[in-house]
């Protein structure tokens, strides 16, 4: 549930705070107060599109900041979610966020304190809010979001049915795909097959290894140097640890013994040349574990003429394979493995083309008979949905329409196609072989027609909000916020449009942005958009009504005067009445 609401230098907007909280919030102003503005912080703030033309110039950058309580059931996703961008929930359980946009288009986002990226504000969103406003009427219209609105309804089952079809229909489609790719350019991939197995048995004659060529390098320089290599070591091995064959050759270990044995004479005299001795022990340690190592090294040098022909014979093959394949041995390598998989995805035998084929077709069985559970699935659900949306358009001045939900095959079109369990042949897609479409009786002996068709206005208003009402009775966001979706209403059906916000208030934060008096009269809470124009720059501010100030605003938006005492009065009972409603149960 969001509490609190802080928006600065955002459209007309300079600096206001909206006091949220549970029930029915309502917000009202004259046209270009700045109402519009509201919805769009709300949206900035979960994550929507920024629009830099909305900054105002100074002071260059919009800021919306808002603080949420969370309940239970999507506090730990939320939780979760946040944790792995390094943010977390204030220690009196409250989370803070917030979006700041500039009007060079840059955005940052905020959530517990944290820099996070925007799509975390989004992530949060979905859990928390839901907004719906007069294009959410239109997108309705539309196939697909029917499609999408009648699988929310049938629940979370449902979705992991859709799912597990998705990812089976993803798999069949690949293997049409690859059988039909296979078949249609079989004589081009049979002629890059045979370039890739010429390359493959070229390589596969040399053997290269990984990291041969380098040391084979090393071995040629070694080889080609072998006698001064052998003259030096062998010197410095003499300087070491001498000849041992009694001559006068003074070697360093013998040296470093005598100065040792010399220091440690005198060792209880002074200290210092008793450690002066113990590093000298060190430093003759080092020189023989050094001598040792240059016998080993002169023992292990071949001065071998054919095997440095060997390695020359050996580096030219590696260089012709690196000639027509990569810059080294190691891609040399990494190519031929490429190529084996390559010519796995190549082969158009007529064993793999037929393997393809029946694996084809038992993926389409399964398609189809997973398709036929999920449309089965939809028509259960479609009977209920359009039974308790029929039940709201009732309690919204609409007693004699009736919604009605067509689960249909889709058509065939040019895409894949399977056969239903009626034998008729129907369209398919990763979201079933259904096409949804949503049907308007305003009336009885009125032919049901589709919304678009026979839904005015004021009509689709209504419907829309009795879906919602429905959807809330099945789980979603806790807090919903709608932008004018009573549009195009009047009279009895703003009244009752009023006493369903109203109930879908009483286990849900619902935020209405409203011109109807009769809506308003409802609120719990009723927020004020005010414009002042009294300086150079138009700037709006918000303000909570109670009491008589917010009879004088419905006043004002029953007949646009304020302070008219008819319009109070008529304020008034309206109020009245709409307490007396919201009193019942």
């Amino acid at each position: 549930m969001l509490e609190e609401l802080r928006i600065t230098g955002l459209g007309v907007i300079e600096d206001a705070t909206l006091p949220l909280g549970s029930g029915l919030t309502v917000i009202t102003g004259e046209t270009g107060a700045g109402k519009t503005m509201v919805v769009t912080s709300l949206g900035l703030l979960f994550g929507g599109r920024a629009d830099a033309g909305r900054v105002r110039a100074e002071p260059g950058r919009a800021t919306v900041d808002g603080r949420l309580t969370l309940p239970s059931h999507v506090r730990a996703a939320v939780e979760n979610r946040i944790a792995e961008a390094g943010a977390a929930i204030e220690d009196d359980g409250t989370l803070l966020m917030s979006r700041t946009l500039t009007v060079e288009g840059r955005s940052r986002a905020h959530v517990g304190g944290r820099t996070v990226p925007v799509a975390v504000l989004g992530e949060v969103g979905e859990r928390v809010f839901a907004l719906h406003g007069q294009s959410d009427q239109l997108r309705l219209l539309r196939p697909a979001e029917q499609r999408a609105a009648l699988d929310r309804f049938a629940g979370t089952e449902h979705e992991k049915l859709l799912g597990q079809f998705a990812e089976l229909f993803n798999r069949w489609r690949a293997v049409e795909d690859d059988l039909a790719d296979r078949r249609a350019n079989a004589r081009q991939l049979s002629q890059e097959a045979d370039l890739l197995r010429l390359g493959l048995d070229e390589i596969s004659r040399v053997d290269p290894q990984p990291g041969e060529d380098e040391l084979l390098r090393e071995e040629a320089q070694r080889l080609e140097h072998v006698e001064g290599l052998r003259s030096a070591a062998q010197l410095a091995h003499v300087a070491l640890a001498g000849t041992g064959e009694g001559d006068d050759v003074t070697d360093v270990l013998s040296l470093i013994s005598t100065a040792r044995r010399t220091l440690e004479a005198q060792a209880g005299v002074d200290r210092v040349l008793g450690e002066l001795a113990a590093r000298l022990d060190e430093v003759a340690t080092l020189a023989g574990d050094v001598s040792t190592e240059l016998g080993t090294y002169l023992a292990s040098l071949d001065a071998d003429p054919g095997r440095l022909q060997e390695v020359y014979e050996r580096r030219a093959a590696l260089r012709a394979l690196t000639r027509k394949y990569a810059d080294d041995v190691d891609g040399v390598v990494a190519w031929a493995e490429h190529a084996r998989t390559r010519l796995g995805e190549l082969d158009t035998s007529d064993e793999l083309l037929e393997e393809l084929d029946r694996e084809r077709q038992r993926l389409h069985g399964e398609v189809a008979e997973l398709a036929a559970v999920l449309s089965a699935a939809r028509r259960e659900a479609a009977v209920r949905f359009a039974a308790d949306v029929t039940v709201e358009l009732a309690g919204l001045a609409m007693p004699h329409a009736r919604i009605e939900v067509v689960v249909a095959p889709k058509t065939t079109g040019s895409g894949l196609a399977i056969t239903t369990p009626t034998g008729a042949e129907s369209g398919v897609g990763p979201d079933g072989a259904d096409d949804i479409e949503l049907r308007l009786l305003p009336h009885p002996g009125a032919p049901a027609q589709p919304l678009q068709k026979g839904a005015s206005g004021g009509e689709l208003s209504r419907v829309m909000l009795a879906i919602e009402v429905v959807f809330a009775g099945v789980g979603g966001p806790p807090t919903l916020v709608f932008d004018e979706v009573d549009a195009g209403v009047g009279g009895t059906a703003a009244v009752e449009i009023g006493k369903r916000l109203a109930r879908l208030a009483r286990d849900h934060q619902v935020l209405v942005v409203t011109h109807l008096p009769q809506v308003a009269a409802f609120a719990d809470r009723h927020l004020v958009v005010a414009k002042d124009t009294g300086g150079a720059v138009t700037t709006s501010g918000v303000r909570v009504v109670e009491h008589t100030e917010r009879a004088r605003e419905l006043a004002r938006m029953l007949a646009g005067l304020p302070d008219s005492d008819l319009g109070i009065a008529h304020a008034e009972e309206l109020l009245a009445v709409a307490d007396r409603e919201k009193s019942h149960p």
